[in-house]
């Protein structure tokens, strides 16, 4: 049986929010699940943006994620060149990628225009989870992640908006939405 690597991002913003073309990464968190939606193996770096360097009052309440963090953290291509050798081990058993939502897809594609980066996700199937959670219950519009989880009878489990929670939550809705057998 395969592994799916549910991946979830924070970036820089403010209340007014960004457009996707202004945010940059500041963390990524992966989990690496079975079908059964248990973890594997996981992956969590803070990323130093290069554009606005300093994080936003409501980005640091938002995530929790500190001014010190970001200033630590090394750049993006040299953290996602961490991230690649570290999925480098499980290339063999992935089945594909997923996230909540779209943007995550989004922002990645535009980190590796902006870097030049070739990576192993962009030949791999991504799903986007949320639009599949609203299909499998017929629902009118797609839920935000913690809406999803109640209606599946579950809490959210960590601090939400930080990367690698945000991901192992979305993992947990990950057989309650793919059919067993394929995607």
């Amino acid at each position: 049986m395969g592994h799916w690597l549910v991946i979830d991002l924070e970036a820089t913003t403010d209340d007014g929010g960004w457009p996707i073309t202004d945010m940059e990464i500041i963390e990524i968190g992966a989990s690496l699940v079975n079908r059964d939606g248990r973890e594997v193996d996981h992956f969590q770096r803070f990323v130093r943006p290069r554009r606005r360097p300093q994080l936003t009052p409501f980005c640091r309440e938002l995530t929790h994620i500190s001014q010190h963090n970001i200033d630590t953290a090394a750049p993006f291509a040299e953290v996602w060149a961490q991230f690649e050798r570290w999925l480098g081990h499980h290339r063999t058993r992935l089945e594909g990628w997923l996230s909540w939502g779209d943007y995550d897809r989004k922002q990645l594609l535009q980190e590796w225009q902006l870097h030049q980066i070739d990576s192993l996700l962009a030949s791999v199937s991504h799903i986007n989870l949320k639009q599949r959670f609203a299909k499998a219950r017929h629902l009118q519009r797609p839920l935000g992640l913690n809406s999803a989880l109640q209606l599946a009878g579950l809490q959210f489990s960590g601090q939400q908006h930080r990367a690698l929670e945000d991901a192992r939550n979305t993992a947990r809705l990950l057989p309650l939405t793919l059919p067993v057998g394929g995607p």
